[in-house]
């Protein structure tokens, strides 16, 4: 039997509709081509992907949500011809079909951080991705890192805990991987990747109005693999309640701000001679200056 599917498209769209836009920044520093091959990790409904589609020729979404791909598959794409899948995302070297070195570049937004989770799996994960990018190939992705929302891992345990759950057995249930930049940086490049860019910051995160489900709505969703431990739906709810609470005591702003940390990662592939730099075109937006080290296959970045 396969792992619990605890994604509602609905839910989602009502609670964490703003999700699609965290690489807004990113994307736009991207440059794409209309013969692209892309494969986005960990698409979900596919709000994400449709923000680079109508500019290349072909997508492929694979993500472990049923759910999910089933509402990826209804949206417009801009014209690419589009494929969607159910995979397990940490299994990604046993999609031979898949993983085949065609794309040219591999995207992923607001997943990693539950893909790499599993120790076990995350290397094999990451050196999958690197062997299915064609030579100079761009990997680009956005993930929650080090710091993300610590208080809101913290209210999950403590109201678990609260409510009987041994502690032992509510850290295990951490359904995310935060690495710091240092940590994937290394990791990246230990695989093969020259990492161009990758950035560990604050990005402010509003919830959406209660009426949408607001910060309940929000703490329910992400943390429905943490409530599932609770046998009743009357233990879930005051859980539920209890996490919030601390929430909204400690770390929410006047206009509702709750803090988020996530890191803007942007890769490029290190086999074969690059094609036209992705990572060229955010910097010179930034206002740094890009160069290349002639003989070699290394990118330098440097600030003005």
């Amino acid at each position: 039997m396969g792992e619990k599917d605890f994604w509602s498209t609905e839910t989602y769209e009502a609670v964490a509709s703003f999700v699609p836009h965290f690489a807004d920044t990113l994307v736009q520093s991207i440059e794409f081509s209309p013969t692209d091959r892309v494969l986005d990790i960990g698409c979900g409904d596919g709000k994400f992907t449709t923000s680079f589609s109508p500019v290349v020729g072909y997508v492929m979404g694979v993500d472990s949500s049923p759910a999910m791909i089933e509402a990826a598959k209804k949206l417009d794409y801009g014209g690419a011809v589009t494929d969607f899948r159910v995979v397990d995302c940490r299994l990604l070297n046993k999609e031979v079909d898949i993983v085949n070195g065609n794309w040219d570049k591999v995207a992923s937004n607001a997943a990693l951080h539950w893909v790499l989770r599993d120790p076990t799996t995350r290397v094999s994960t990451l050196e999958t991705v690197f062997r299915s990018l064609k030579p100079g190939g761009t990997f680009f992705f956005e993930m929650c890192g080090f710091g993300n929302a610590p208080e809101m891992v913290t209210s999950y345990i403590f109201a678990l805990v609260n409510h009987g759950i041994p502690i032992e057995k509510a850290e295990e249930m951490c359904p995310w991987f935060h690495p710091s930049d240092d940590y994937m940086k290394g990791l990246l490049e230990d695989i093969g990747f020259q990492v161009q860019k990758i950035d560990l910051k604050p990005k402010p995160l509003k919830m959406n109005p209660e009426i949408n489900g607001g910060l309940e709505g929000f703490m329910g969703l992400l943390g429905a693999p943490w409530l599932d431990l609770l046998d009743t739906e009357e233990k879930k709810k005051s859980a539920l309640k209890q996490m919030c609470r601390m929430l909204r005591h400690g770390t929410t702003k006047e206009d509702g701000t709750l803090p988020v940390i996530t890191p803007i990662v942007l890769v490029e592939h290190s086999q074969g001679e690059p094609s036209t730099c992705a990572s060229e075109v955010y910097h010179r937006a930034q206002g740094r200056t890009f160069s290349r080290n002639k003989g070699t296959r290394s990118h330098r970045v440097k600030d003005e």
